[in-house]
């Protein structure tokens, strides 16, 4: 029930919600989060309260008949609240046997399968298949832009609130994934234990950025394509942009539907 959820995640939630992705926030130049964008969401959380956060219903449009499954991936940005009530992030780390991007970190996703009714479907059922997250546990808020990455793949973000942590009990497939862990959603707006490179492509100049994260069990670092959807879910979420500079690819506002 929504009353026994805390109210700093139903806030981050309603931030999600009302995210509208025609303000586009990677514009490729030095400081390429919409900060007017992100006011506007933040009066809008004024003005409509609570009571629009706790269903399954997405507010963004996700027509499956105008898109093409060729070359599309879609990944899962789930987010829950800890003991703390710190936002974190669910993140994997691919098997060392996968032919692409083996033994890298990424959020769980995969290419959309001809039966997916949509790119969401796609992101919750390869979450599922991937390390055992049951779709019926996520509430879907939102779907960021469509990232086109250097692979030719288009890349969807679908985020969702895993509301009961306790409810997920892990089964990675180890065909594809090596382990699973999480990490502070909030550490991809501060300019610590990360680091950068400037990328010349396509006559484009842009940053990939590297963020270092450890745990328990094991270092991990968080980059490229996968830190910037982080660096703009958290963005949204936060209602700020980050502490350094972000200088995104130019090539990810060409967006293939």
């Amino acid at each position: 029930m929504a009353s026994n959820r805390s109210q700093s995640l139903i806030k981050f939630a309603e931030s999600l919600r009302l995210y509208n992705p025609n303000n586009n926030s990677f514009d490729g130049s030095s400081n390429n989060i919409n900060t007017h964008n992100i006011q506007n969401q933040s009066q809008k959380i004024k003005e409509i309260g609570t009571d629009q956060v706790g269903n399954n219903d997405n507010n963004n449009n996700n027509n499956n008949s105008t898109r093409s499954i060729s070359n599309r991936a879609a990944v899962l940005v789930c987010l829950f609240e800890d003991q703390q009530g710190q936002l974190r992030v669910i993140l994997t780390k691919r098997a060392s046997t996968l032919s692409l991007h083996s033994g890298e970190v990424a959020l769980p996703g995969g290419k959309v399968e001809e039966n997916d009714a949509d790119d969401i479907e796609t992101a919750l059922r390869e979450a599922e298949e991937e390390i055992g997250l049951d779709r019926s546990l996520v509430d879907v808020v939102t779907v960021l832009e469509s990232l086109p990455a250097r692979n030719r793949i288009t890349v969807i973000p679908v985020v969702g609130i895993l509301w009961d942590r306790n409810a997920f009990n892990p089964v990675i497939n180890t065909a594809e994934v090596e382990a699973i862990f999480d990490a502070p959603l909030e550490m991809f707006l501060k300019d610590e234990n990360r680091r950068e490179k400037e990328i010349k492509y396509m006559g484009d100049e842009y940053l990939i950025h590297f963020f270092d994260h450890e745990t328990e069990n094991g270092k991990y670092m968080i980059w490229a394509l996968t830190a910037g959807i982080l660096i703009k879910t958290a963005s949204i979420v936060y209602q700020r942009p980050p502490d350094f500079q972000v200088r995104m690819p130019r090539f990810w506002n060409r967006s293939r539907h």
